[in-house]
């Protein structure tokens, strides 16, 4: 008989990685406090209940990562968008859901399949070894005693609970005809983790006077966005939003993340630069660059604005945009292997928000992934995770293996730091297209940069659902064999 797999956490992740083990033919015990215990942000105890916004984003998947993930999922026989199709309601492109009915039809698939079985309990604490085959799914909201414990066993410093994001831009966006690429007094900095600085390791945009102005007179004026009661974030001195720097004087940004000492201009060296936004790399690949020092709560539409206004980014895209708030994660890219599991307690996996994804269908697919990987492990086989090239396995990479951390001064280090921050999927995980993949059409004279991005981002998809599709089919290949 195959042993249970125990899933603790009925939100998204939770909810789908049951119905993912149970569709391999594992028995489930899904473990969700709600009914016995509630949360500052749930309303109902029903499974995979939304808490925040009913969309999952983009359904395109010819040139979105969001889509192209929708369809990843479809493939896998994904609960969460079988349900989610059903109750779709009108909102354009995008796939945004019925709630109420949604959280049912999700809470009723998993009563009724007959090797799920749901305990309405809270678990405070670590599984004990001989549950055997865990996946901690609990969220952004992980009850205090789980979260303890958890940190008991991996140390403190493994779990963030205060989330302060500076927006990630595209790097392909950022025009380097005005940024130029250069290391604060050329500081090269020393070897870690296989990874050397070059004294050109960051990218770097100049503004004058009047630019600088403009743009604290637009971070002063920006609409913020406000805590929520439960969130109940501090600020910290050290992670400030660059909008409160900016109240507590026009000079402070310009000494602090904007200071323009140990820079020269590379395209204008004789002028020098009143103030200077730093970017530098966030992920392996080199595709993604965060804005050093950002971390805002500007609402979304005014900091791509606002953002905008800074030399170089003028065009710029953005993987993600900035925000504080309240979220308990792991330090992933320490703590798990590539197959979702805790090291040193290889028993048991983590999925969902709690690995350091963002978004409603990245958790999902984070919970299919867990699934898969210990319901393989449970009957005999053992399946390799999905290629980076598609949207899972890039977003699996990220949280896993493809963050680039820094210390303080700002070197690359060891992939130990606590400088890992959750992501929604975006192209910019994607690894590069193979050389000569990108053609322009014949008949075009100039391709314009809008024209080439949309279709690189068809390339990026219509590779990622081959590899995908090839993934799922050797999965089943597998099954049937045995």
């Amino acid at each position: 008989m195959t042993p249970s797999l125990h899933i603790i956490g009925g939100g998204l992740a939770g909810s789908e990685a049951a119905w993912q083990a149970a569709q391999f033919g594992v028995p489930v015990i899904l473990h969700e406090m709600r009914g016995v215990r509630g949360t500052d942000a749930h309303k109902t105890d029903g499974l995979a209940e939304l808490v925040c916004s009913n969309s999952f984003r983009s359904d395109d998947a010819t040139s979105n990562a969001v889509g192209v993930l929708h369809a990843e999922m479809r493939l896998a026989d994904s609960l969460i968008m079988a349900c989610g199709d059903r109750h779709q309601v009108p909102a354009g492109s995008a796939l945004a859901v019925d709630r109420d009915g949604f959280s049912a039809a999700v809470t009723e698939a998993l009563e009724n399949h007959p090797l799920v079985t749901i305990l309405r309990e809270e678990v405070t604490g670590l599984p004990p070894a001989h549950w055997g085959q865990t996946i901690i799914a609990t969220g952004p909201l992980t009850a205090p005693a789980l979260a303890d414990a958890i940190a008991r066993q991996t140390g403190q410093d493994s779990l963030a609970f205060f989330d302060a994001i500076a927006p990630i831009v595209h790097f392909d966006t950022i025009d380097l005809d005005k940024a130029w690429f250069q290391s604060r007094y050329d500081k090269a900095g020393p070897q870690r983790g296989g990874m050397a600085g070059t004294g050109k390791d960051y990218i770097n945009c100049p503004m004058d006077e009047a630019q600088y102005n403009a743009f604290v007179d637009a971070l002063l004026a920006a609409e913020k966005t406000e805590f929520k009661e439960w969130e109940n974030v501090p600020y910290f001195d050290g992670c400030l939003p660059v909008e409160v720097m900016a109240e507590r004087g026009r000079e402070t940004l310009r000494h602090g993340p904007m200071k323009p000492m140990g820079l020269t201009n590379a395209h204008q060296p004789e002028v020098k630069p009143h103030a200077v936004v730093q970017l530098r790399q966030d992920n392996a690949l080199g595709t993604l660059y965060n804005m050093v020092g950002f971390q805002t709560k500007m609402k979304y539409g005014e900091q791509t604005r606002i953002l905008r206004m800074i030399p170089g980014l003028e065009e710029a895209e953005f993987a993600r945009l900035g925000g504080i708030h309240r979220n308990t994660y792991l330090n992933s890219p320490k703590l798990l292997d590539e197959r979702l599991r805790l090291r040193g307690r290889e028993d048991i996996r983590f999925a969902g928000q709690i690995t350091g994804c963002e978004g409603y269908i990245e958790s999902a697919s984070i919970g299919i992934l867990a699934a898969r990987f210990a319901a393989a492990e449970l009957i005999g086989l053992k399946i390799a995770p999905p290629p980076i090239t598609t949207a899972m396995g890039a977003l699996l990479h990220h949280i896993t293996t493809g963050h680039v951390s820094y210390d303080e001064d700002g070197t690359s280090n060891e992939r130990g730091k606590r400088s890992f921050q959750p992501m929604n999927v975006n192209f910019g995980l994607f690894p590069p297209l193979d050389d000569g993949a990108l053609k322009k059409p014949e008949g075009v004279r100039r391709w314009r940069g809008k024209e080439k991005q949309l279709a690189k981002k068809q390339l990026y998809a219509e590779r990622a659902l081959a590899d995908f599709a090839a993934w799922i089919g050797d999965q089943q290949a597998l099954q049937a064999a045995e």
